[in-house]
């Protein structure tokens, strides 16, 4: 799952940043509203986590941007205001969470996978399609009921994959999704074959079917039809 965090604050941005790429998220950060507007006009995220007191503007309005630019983005705001206003505001304009600084990142961490759960898997732990499971709080695959080991971009790639089911999703954004922004200036993305392959033969090795097909000079796509 790819954040963009959105903090003027470097010392908390980059324990942001190195907490979350430990929980084995993919993270981008930015310290103000300009950047912070280039990046939602060219990048798609699964989380924003936007604080309200930027140097250059105010978080909400970035939070209006993204609700004009329809993204799909959950919103998480934090800020050093304890406003029962501002939460209003950013609740009211679509944001999908609130806490307040000073913050346990083991808190914010809980925050955002409930938002995770809530917009891509209805809420549950463990997201079903057909003979596959896949629990995204313990990281395990079960084909079949067996267990199937795979390594983290494996997992992350199958659940891209789930969520967007029946959608074709191009290399890039595959690419850009599992390792972050910068892959959009990569010159191949034969690497991601290979994950592919791997996650292909893991699965069809416990008795599971080949639901990703490919599309031929686009990407691929995870159907069952």
């Amino acid at each position: 799952m790819k954040i963009l965090i959105v903090e003027d604050e470097q010392q908390l941005t980059a324990a942001l940043v190195s907490y979350l790429k430990n929980e084995g998220y993919v993270c981008e950060s930015v310290l103000n509203f300009e950047q912070a507007t280039e990046k939602v006009h060219l990048y798609d995220y699964d989380i924003v986590i936007l604080d309200i007191g930027l140097p250059d503007g105010n978080g909400l309005d970035l939070l209006k941007l993204l609700k004009k630019l329809r993204s799909q983005a959950g919103v998480l705001i934090i800020s050093a205001k304890n406003s029962l206003d501002d939460k209003l505001a950013g609740l009211d304009l679509g944001a999908d969470d609130y806490i307040t600084k000073p913050f346990h990142l083991a808190e914010l961490n809980a925050r955002i996978k409930s938002i995770l759960r809530r917009r891509n898997f209805e809420g549950n732990h463990e997201v079903i399609f057909q003979e596959i499971r896949v629990n995204t709080d313990k990281f395990e695959t079960l084909v079949n009921g067996q267990l199937v080991v795979l390594t983290q971009k494996e997992q992350e790639l199958l659940l891209y994959f789930i969520s967007n089911k029946n959608r074709v999703l191009t290399k890039e954004s595959i690419a850009e999704h599992l390792w972050g922004d910068h892959m959009d200036m990569a010159d191949s993305f034969d690497f991601i074959y290979t994950h592919i392959k791997n996650l292909r033969r893991k699965i069809a090795q416990k008795g599971g079917k080949n639901y990703l097909q490919t599309v031929y000079g686009i990407g691929y796509k995870f159907t069952s039809i």
